[in-house]
């Protein structure tokens, strides 16, 4: 099961459907925006990661599939496909 696509975080927030203008907000304000930002960020991050382990753990079970098919003919697939 491959991970949904990377998608980069929206720039403008939008808690429960609100549109923020961040020059709108007062100091506390924009520091909760950025706090926003930031774990939206690091959200994306945390989700590109897992679609790249998940790319690699699906690699890595296919290159195990052939090594067993490998050790069960006797013959290697790298032999079959090289011009000596």
């Amino acid at each position: 099961m491959d991970a949904p696509a990377p998608q980069t975080p929206p720039t403008e927030g939008r808690p429960e459907g609100v549109t923020i203008d961040p020059a709108t907000l007062g100091p506390e304000g924009r520091a909760l925006y950025d706090r926003l930002r930031f774990v939206e960020g690091r959200l994306q991050e945390l989700a590109n990661m897992q679609a790249l382990l998940t790319k690699a753990r699906n690699a890595y079970i296919a290159d195990l599939k052939l090594e067993m098919v490998q050790g069960r003919s006797g013959m290697r697939f790298s032999d079959l496909f090289s011009d000596s």
